[in-house]
């Protein structure tokens, strides 16, 4: 199915997997509509995007978890652009790697609010237009995750179970109507994630990624277009991937420390 033409919403877009499914969609010819928290970044991304083949780009700034926001900014589009064809549910974020009874409680809270409810909110205010136009479709960011809790990640990896939850749930809502629903499940990504996670602590995350190699945010952002360029009657529920050195949110090869690790 092409996707030249088509208008796509990425949150979350100012970097890693979001940036680069930015690029990914630029290089289809696609309508750009990308938002994050740092508007000078996304506004970055936006220029590259249009020197990648994108036809044309907006951006704001929005914080998902702010459901007033959230509606608010999608209410106000310009006509030109409040026709969103494919939905990527991008922003998310991990907090700390603590173990449960020791966590702190503003990190549960952020990942919380960014991960569930602000993939909630985002989807409750594009998708009753899909329904209406009768096409669309969403694209939501799992995890291995999700899959398999790790120690340390308790509440990061119930958000991403909530996520697939969430998603098969969605898509079984939405049956009888072509509006197309996916989940994108990556392990280790190498992006900003780790540093975050470790809020700014380079040396630490770093580690993460030691004696291993990990997806690139460019390997989820094909598999994402791909997923979306299926023909209008196939749906991808479901697409689990990880690099050839991890095999679940548990297991990996590291050339140097041995075979176990965190991931997204």
């Amino acid at each position: 199915m092409s996707i030249s033409g088509k208008t796509v919403f990425i949150t979350g877009a100012s970097a890693g997997i979001g940036e680069a499914t930015a690029y990914a969609f630029a290089a289809e010819g696609a309508r750009l509509l990308l938002c994050a928290r740092r508007k000078e970044k996304v506004d970055i991304v936006a220029e590259q995007a249009l020197v990648k083949g994108a036809q044309a780009v907006q951006t704001f700034d929005l914080d998902v978890r702010d459901h007033a926001a959230v509606g608010a900014s999608i209410a106000a589009l310009p006509a030109e652009w409040s026709s969103i064809d494919i939905l990527v549910n991008n922003a998310g974020l991990s907090r700390g790697l603590d173990k449960l009874y020791q966590g702190q409680i503003d990190d549960w809270e952020e990942m919380i609010d960014t991960n569930v409810k602000g993939l909630l909110y985002v989807t409750r205010a594009v998708v009753p237009g899909m329904v209406e136009r009768g096409s669309g479709h969403i694209v939501n960011l799992g995890s291995t995750a999700g899959e398999l809790p790790y120690p340390g990640g308790a509440v990061y990896c119930a958000t991403k179970a909530a996520e697939k939850s969430i998603n098969d749930g969605l898509r079984q809502d939405l049956l009888g109507t072509p509006v197309r629903v996916t989940s994108i499940d990556p392990g280790m990504v190498e992006t900003d994630f780790s540093k975050v996670r470790f809020r700014g602590d380079e040396s630490r995350a770093a580690k993460v990624y030691q004696g291993v190699v990990p997806l690139t945010p460019e390997d989820v952002a094909d598999a994402i277009v791909w997923a979306v360029a299926r023909p209008a009657h196939v749906n991808i529920a479901h697409v689990l991937m990880t690099s050839v050195t991890q095999a679940n949110s548990l297991m990996f090869h590291r050339e140097q420390t041995g075979t176990t690790g965190n991931t997204r």
